[in-house]
């Protein structure tokens, strides 16, 4: 499925392939991709596990690099990891003897920023995702969801134009994942940022996203796009939401 260059596009894929060694010869993660997001859009990649999502945003990032084609940021060609590009994994890699003040000023601490600055932007940032009163607690005793909070607060901290959000709440238990859905949808609304966010979840995914790309199985190639037009907050038991998510299950299992 080809798809047309968005408007004010942040990021435009073109043409992206990538291949790695496999013991018979390179594997083929994803086909010829053609993705163009806009600026301030909230994509979500949805896809089987293995299908090559986690790639595709590593090739955003500047973790891996093209095979062929090209991955352009704010009309830059991607080589490497940048500051206009934050990152959110599955697993938040806190800093474990940093405080939570201490994990979300490191990315403006390492770019020089004077400790004034840093430490008012970074308590901005605690304060956004919910974490007031918790500046210099450690991760250990913090709760696997309040983690993931510092996580995004110091992926925002360095102020990026790009957010890029791995599966971020993956490991989270059901209720803790739905109360950090709709958290990330209050921080986006807030703080306006071009987002591509990857799950296999469909729920999270019609939550979330102003569009959806459904991906095929590896090698990953856009198999369908849905729009999401409604109205935020979205209601997960609404019919419109159970029949967008019954339609995109029926095209999730096609692809199994």
């Amino acid at each position: 499925m080809e798809q047309e260059r968005t408007v004010n596009s942040m990021i435009e894929c073109r043409q992206i392939s990538k291949s790695f060694p496999g013991e018979n010869g390179s594997m083929e993660i994803v086909h010829s991709m053609n993705l163009s997001v806009g600026e301030n859009e909230f994509v979500v990649l949805l896809g089987p596990g293995q299908c090559g999502k986690t790639t595709i945003i590593n090739l955003i990032a500047g973790l891996e690099t093209v095979t062929s084609g090209e991955v352009m940021v704010d009309g830059k060609k991607v080589l490497e990891p940048g500051p206009e590009r934050g990152v959110v994994f599955q697993t938040t890699n806190l800093f474990p003897w940093l405080t939570t003040m201490g994990n979300v000023e490191y990315g403006p601490k390492m770019a020089g920023v004077n400790k004034a600055e840093r430490q008012k932007r970074a308590q901005y940032y605690i304060d956004l995702v919910g974490l007031h009163g918790f500046e210099k607690s450690f991760p250990i005793q913090l709760s696997g969801g309040m983690q993931q909070r510092v996580g995004i607060a110091r992926a925002y901290c360095i102020e990026p134009r790009v957010m890029i959000m791995d599966e971020p709440f993956g490991a989270l238990d059901a209720q803790t994942r739905y109360q950090m859905q709709e958290e990330l949808e209050r921080i986006w609304e807030t703080e306006k940022r071009t987002v591509v966010f990857v799950t296999n979840n469909i729920e999270e995914a019609i939550y979330l996203a102003d569009r959806i790309i459904v991906l095929s199985n590896c090698p990953a190639k856009i198999r369908k796009e849905y729009r999401i037009g409604l109205p935020r907050p979205r209601n997960y038991v609404s019919s419109e939401f159970l029949e967008l998510r019954r339609e995109i299950t029926q095209v999730m299992d096609s692809t199994l």
